[in-house]
């Protein structure tokens, strides 16, 4: 029988295994793992296999779902599918869901498609609510920052979001630490504090540990990371070249094969040698890595299957590192 035939009815002991942690200093607690939907949940992908892969993700205590505008493809396609499985299989389960979405890059053409102005911000999220059969979504984010907007207008959309009740809490995605800490003092200011960062951070990719993380801290707004896999070079996928179907082999993703680097390979399969040792994969060692740092709320996970959300939960079994691990992995991580 295959899912279509299904009806489903969640596990009894979903939250027996997962852990929360408290967003910043706000009231939200957000599962450790957290499901993304920009690959694989899109109009080209197969609706039993990503409707599997939520179903498996909330049996399991992730009750986090990040979601954007223009995840696909095509634009807008991955959230009308989460919007087919919200008004079906968790209809009943909406306030055990905290569904956020984005807005900022490319959406549609002309001058009111793309960055940070209030017109192009506000009638994403009621696009956004249409494709998602949603009345309202727990945080609504401004996707990077508008060079050319005021910052008070693009934080004053995030305000104008929550008053009129379309969203619960406003977030910020992709800002540098200085714009960071202004966006959340206008936020304050208006009385609608900022809840969350979502940055891209890893083991190859640490920019967020040049000022970012302290500002968070500091202004007391919880940080979830993307990407927290480096697009799977941080896993086994190429610790042996490139292999077909993978998404560096693919065009038009956001892993180039170019990236693929000999000396990011060579650091891989030195992480991989230590991950084996701690009883654990690479991918689950560089999530487990990144929870350690208490500034971290939630990490986002993508998932092609079924499998590899199941193989990143195991990460939960083992996040803590030893001194002498710490240093081995700083000291290839240098090389």
């Amino acid at each position: 029988m295959n899912n279509m035939q299904k009806t489903y009815v969640p596990a009894e002991n979903r939250y027996d295994e997962m852990t929360y942690n408290r967003c910043g200093r706000s009231g939200v607690l957000l599962p450790k793992i957290s499901l993304g939907i920009w690959h694989n949940f899109g109009g080209v992908d197969v609706y039993e296999n990503y409707r599997s892969i939520l179903w498996y993700a909330f049996d399991h205590g992730i009750t986090h779902i990040d979601a954007a505008n223009n995840y696909g493809p095509p634009y807008g396609s991955a959230e009308a599918n989460l919007g087919r499985i919200l008004s079906t299989d968790f209809k009943a389960y909406r306030d055990e869901l905290f569904i956020s979405s984005k807005a900022g890059y490319d959406m549609w053409p002309g001058p009111y498609g793309n960055w940070g102005s209030r017109k192009y911000l506000l009638s994403s999220l009621d696009q956004s609510l249409k494709r998602m059969n949603l009345e309202y979504v727990d945080v609504f984010y401004s996707h990077r920052p508008d060079p050319n907007t005021p910052l008070e207008e693009t934080m004053g959309a995030l305000d104008a979001a929550v008053r009129q009740g379309k969203a619960l809490y406003a977030g910020i995605s992709n800002y540098p630490h200085e714009l960071t800490r202004k966006a959340s003092q206008i936020l304050r200011q208006m009385g609608t504090p900022c809840l969350i960062h979502q940055a891209r951070y890893s083991m190859f990719d640490r920019w967020v540990e040049g000022g970012l993380l302290d500002v968070l801290e500091e202004e007391g707004i919880g940080c979830i990371v993307f990407s927290p896999l480096a697009q799977g070079l941080l896993t086994n996928k190429y610790l042996n070249g490139i292999p077909e179907g993978s998404r560096a082999a693919k065009a038009n993703t956001h892993l180039d094969s170019s990236a693929v680097t000999p000396e990011k390979v060579a650091k891989a399969r030195k992480l991989n040698e230590l991950a084996l040792q701690r009883g654990q994969s690479l991918a689950q060692m560089a999530l487990a890595w990144l929870l350690k740092d208490r500034r971290v709320t939630s990490v986002l996970v993508g998932a092609s299957s079924v499998n590899q959300l199941q193989d990143n939960l195991k990460t939960l079994n083992r996040t803590d590192f030893t001194e002498e691990e710490l240093k081995a992995i700083e000291q290839i991580l240098a090389e």
